[in-house]
Order: C-alpha cells, then sequence, then structure tokens
C-alpha cells in the first residue's frame, strides 16, 4: 500500500503587531522622502499669508502664472524672490498714494512698524512688512535727537513715530558719547530696516553736552539734522533730581547740591543737573561743526500745551508732510501731559510710562530765585543764538 506524501502545513498570517509595525515604517518612510522633496525644492511657495494673499491679488490683476505668480521656467526660489519684489512695490506705490491724497492736515492712520523690542518705529502697512519679509535697508540716521535730559525728548520720539515715513530706534543708542569704539558698522546694524523715502532717526539727550559728539556725527555725515528740545533749565534740573531721588533715595537734598556754599550762594555748576541747563555753553560746541539752520530747537514747554504745533515744526525741519496733527492727541489731566489717541501699530491711546511726569518735590523758594538768576544770562545767550525766545524768565 503506497504512501501518500504529507502535505505541507498553511502559511500562518503575520501577527497584527509585526503589521502595524510595517505600517508605521512604511508611512515614516514616505513622509521623510515627501520632507526631503520639499526642503530640495524649497516646497515651491514663501511661508505665511501675506504672501499667500499677494499672490492671489495679482492673480485676479494677472500678474503672471503660476501659484507663485512668477514666469514657469525659474526655479521656485526665484519666483519667491520675484513676488516679494513685487508685492513691496505695489506696496510702496499704496503709501505714495494715500499721502499724495491726504489734505494737509488730514489725519492718517497711525504707523504700524513699531518694533519697541528692537527699537524701530513708524512705517506703517509698508513698515510692518519690510520687518517680516527682511526688504528694506539698515541705513545710518538722518536725523538724531541729542538733547536734552529730562526736557521731552522720550515725548517727541514717540510722537513722531506715528508718521509713516519715521522710522527710529526705541532705546538710545548712546553711540556717539560710550560706545564709539564700536564702530559705524555696529552702530548702522541698530537701525531699524527703511523703505525709500523714509527718514532714520534716534535720541540719546547725552549727546548734548558731550564734548565729542559734535565732531564725531559731523564726521559720519555733515548733513546730519539735529533737534534739541529744551525746557526751562530750573525745572528740568528739578526734574532731573526727581528721578535721580527715584532710584536713590538717600542721596541729599536739592538745595544741599545745589550750592558749593549756600553762604555766599555760589552754585555748583559740577553738578550735572545744574550744568546740562547752560545751554548756550554746549550749543556753542556744536556751532563749530554744524550750521545753525541744521539744528532744531523745540520747546519742552510747547511740546506739552501745544504738541501738534510743535510736531508740525519737527515734520517741516525734516521734511516730511504734515501727517501729525492735533487729531492724533488728547491731554491726560491725571499725568499732565498730551498723549496719543492711537501709538504706532496699536488702536489704543498710549500715554508714555509711570516714569515720565514723577510730582516734584518741594524745593525752598529762595533757592530757586538764586537758580532763576544764575541761568538768566544764559538763557538770554541762548535765545541769541538761536533767535528764539523761549519765555523762562
Amino acid at each position: 500500500m503506497a504512501v501518500s506524501a504529507a502535505a505541507p502545513p498553511a502559511a500562518e498570517p503575520l501577527p497584527r503587531s509585526i503589521f502595524k509595525k510595517f505600517l508605521v515604517m512604511l508611512c515614516s518612510l514616505l513622509m521623510s522622502l515627501y520632507v526631503f522633496y520639499c526642503l530640495a525644492d524649497r516646497c515651491q511657495t514663501l511661508p505665511g499669508p501675506i504672501i499667500a494673499a499677494g499672490a492671489a491679488s495679482e492673480e485676479e490683476e494677472g500678474g503672471g502664472g503660476g501659484y507663485l505668480g512668477g514666469s514657469a521656467e525659474l526655479p521656485p526660489w526665484q519666483a519667491a524672490a520675484a513676488r516679494r519684489k513685487r508685492l513691496l512695490q505695489r506696496l510702496k506705490q499704496q503709501q505714495r498714494r494715500r499721502r499724495q491724497e491726504a489734505a494737509p492736515g488730514e489725519e492718517m492712520p497711525a504707523g504700524g512698524g513699531g518694533n519697541r523690542a528692537g527699537g524701530s518705529g513708524g512705517g506703517g502697512t509698508a513698515g510692518t512688512l519690510t520687518l517680516l519679509l527682511g526688504e528694506g535697508t539698515k541705513r545710518l540716521p538722518q536725523a538724531i535727537i541729542i538733547g536734552v535730559k529730562k526736557g521731552g525728548t522720550r515725548a517727541l520720539l514717540e510722537f513722531l513715530r506715528v508718521h509713516p515715513d519715521v522710522r527710529a530706534v526705541g532705546a538710545e543708542p548712546h553711540f556717539f558719547d560710550r560706545n564709539y569704539e564700536r564702530g559705524l558698522a555696529w552702530y548702522r546694524d541698530l537701525m531699524p530696516r527703511t523703505l525709500e523715502g523714509q527718514i532714520t532717526m534716534e535720541k540719546t539727550p547725552s549727546y548734548f553736552v558731550t564734548k565729542e559728539a559734535p565732531a564725531r556725527i559731523s564726521s559720519m555725515a555733515k548733513g546730519t539734522k539735529l533737534i534739541v528740545v529744551v525746557r526751562d533749565p530750573v525745572t528740568r534740573a528739578i526734574s532731573d533730581y526727581t528721578q535721580t531721588l527715584s532710584k536713590k533715595p538717600d542721596i541729599p537734598t536739592f538745595e544741599s547740591l545745589t550750592f558749593k556754599n549756600r553762604t555766599t550762594g555760589l552754585i555748583d555748576t559740577s553738578w550735572s543737573a545744574i550744568q546740562i541747563g547752560i545751554y548756550a555753553k554746549h550749543l556753542e560746541n556744536w556751532l563749530l561743526h554744524f550750521p545753525l539752520g541744521q539744528i532744531l530747537f523745540v520747546s519742552g514747554e510747547r511740546l506739552i500745551s501745544d504738541p501738534a504745533g510743535e510736531l508740525g515744526r519737527v515734520q517741516d525741519f525734516l521734511g516730511l508732510k504734515r501727517i501729525i496733527t492735533d487729531k492724533h492727541f488728547y491731554f491726560n489731566k491725571t499725568k499732565g501731559f498730551p498723549c496719543l489717541k492711537k501709538a504706532e501699530g496699536s488702536s489704543k491711546p498710549h500715554c508714555l510710562g509711570k516714569t515720565k511726569g514723577r510730582t516734584h518735590p518741594d524745593i525752598d523758594r529762595e533757592v530757586v530765585q538764586r537758580l532763576r538768576d544764575f541761568y538768566r544770562p544764559f538763557n538770554m545767550k541762548f535765545y541769541q543764538m538761536t533767535g528764539q525766545d523761549f519765555g523762562w524768565d
């Protein structure tokens, strides 16, 4: 009797756990290949909704073929760069159109390009996209607020940042007094990016009393426009002392610091709070390097009582259209100075911080009067030098 060969055993199905692992590995491999493909081809697009919106609008206008609106013959990254350039050109045109259509004194939207951490401000929509897209150029400042401390320089800078054609460093660079050895390349790198037609600015109030600053700024660019915010030197000195007192409560009294000898009434001009207010002396140093017409003197008192009027003079001096008007301000009774209805890059009102508008300590009236007598001849000389009567006497 023949014995039949045994049938081979049936193949057992793979366990589910091994099958799942296989699927996971396959998916991971496919995803890796896709990511590699996207990176190699730069994903054929640019990130962010701004470019996508620009692409959609440009396609509606018949602005080229393909997803990026560029030539199909161009590599994706070149097409993306071309798209970005066209977008910025269109934004520049829109900005120019808005300035041309705005009637003198008409309110314009507050600039939206501020970056307080990095210090840039102003610039409107085009300024914001300049930062986002990395466009524009970092330039050395064409205008500098050089002084004076406790005169109102921060208020002036904040007000100017509303203008779409002003971009400014928020923090004080202190380049021409403390950081000059770092070089102009370092200084330029601090500046915000600007488009054509925008002004780069910075403010460092201590420049006005720094002997080396005029020659250094002139060496950078002889055509730099300079702005000095001045204030009644007696009030300025008290404000200066008040700021120091808030940081060092144990300092001597204002009265004791004012005099070398109170009995004789000899004023201590070595004390910085007193020395800064001798404006005529410091101005002489600046006039050795800059013509008077290249320096604008802003009244710190009028910056409070009539901010729009002073800002009008500043805009004229900088060659800007008068866009910042009285419509941009309201008076804050609590703080005692004007605030912006809309700060740059915001739709909300904005006042200067808690460090501004501090309550001054009561100073002996006799000391105040002696200080007024001390400053009077210097004030008169300053009036003559500038051709302006600031009314401090």
